[in-house]
């Protein structure tokens, strides 16, 4: 089975639900989000607004569109006619999982699913940074049904709650991502994986981390010369082919490193260095402590958890 880039570095991300939640908005309104740089998504059940982030262009929402943003911040949601600059509401509690804003006495002119997630992972910064600064995705109903489930499931104490919802949110964020990588402007993963060349040379990094890759072996994966690779990679993913082997790679590490289950040496060669000098030299290049110190952090959190 060929491996998949994205779902690697969903499933790494660890994504954790905090909140879920049906909001209905009245009259002229305006929101201000503050979700300390949070991953945020939505959908639009009904209506229409304006959402304005951070460094990004304003967009008009309607019913059908679906918004991730994995590091959201600096977010206003408005009505099309907003209120006087400087005024902003806050969403009030009128009933279990379900917000108002605006007058109780109006009908309301949108209804959105709004909700909010953590990752966990250790590397959270670096994969969100291989990610789209915003994804919009338009007519994808599979989207507002997966966040349904989640806003559903969130509000009931089932068994296994936590793991249902760790995976409802992996498929959510993987069906996000790809369904709107074409459209996604700031270079990303998920554009690399849209690039019809690109995607084999990701593939192969992430089907063989041992391998000693070269940029002339990623471009001979990608029938494309050696200097074209190079700057197709560098503009549609971010980050150069070594540097984006070399994170991956680290990645790796980190998470054997958590298991515990290898000597240095062994993961080493699982993460494509000769040596556990060589591999110690580039992780504490990239970490900033030596691959065995990291280790025994990670027991010594353990051991105050437990």
């Amino acid at each position: 089975m060929p491996v998949d880039p994205l779902a690697e570095i969903v499933t790494l991300l660890q994504p954790s639900a905090s909140f879920s939640k049906l909001v209905e908005y009245a009259g002229a309104w305006r929101v201000r989000g503050d979700v300390e740089a949070k991953p945020l998504y939505c959908a639009v059940l009904e209506g229409e607004c304006r959402m304005v982030a951070a460094g990004q262009p304003p967009l008009i929402l309607r019913a059908g569109d679906f918004v991730l943003a994995p590091a959201a911040q600096e977010l206003v949601v408005e009505s099309l006619m907003p209120p006087p600059t400087g005024i902003a509401m806050t969403p009030v509690e009128i009933d279990e999982g379900r917000f108002r804003v605006g007058p109780q006495g109006l009908s309301p002119n949108l209804r959105m699913q709004v909700g909010l997630c953590r990752f966990a992972s250790p590397d959270a910064a670096l994969f969100v940074s291989l990610l789209p600064a915003m994804v919009v995705a338009r007519g994808e109903p599979r989207l507002v049904t997966l966040m349904q489930l989640v806003g559903d499931e969130t509000r009931k104490a089932r068994p296994a709650r936590e793991l249902v919802l760790e995976r409802l949110l992996e498929v959510l964020l993987i069906e996000a991502l790809r369904c709107g990588a074409e459209t996604a402007a700031t270079p990303s993963v998920a554009r690399g994986l849209a690039d019809e060349r690109l995607v084999a040379a990701l593939r192969a990094m992430h089907a063989r981390p041992d391998h000693g890759w070269t940029v002339a072996e990623l471009a001979a994966e990608t029938a494309l010369s050696r200097s074209a690779f190079f700057a197709r990679f560098n503009r549609t993913v971010g980050l150069a082919p070594m540097e984006y082997l070399v994170a991956w790679r680290m990645a790796l590490a980190k998470r054997l490193l958590d298991a515990g289950e290898l000597a240095v040496a062994q993961i080493a060669a699982r993460v494509g260095y000769a040596s556990a000098s060589t591999f110690t030299t580039a992780f504490v290049r990239h970490v900033g402590i030596p691959p065995a110190r990291y280790a025994r952090g990670l027991r010594d959190l353990s051991g105050v958890d437990a």
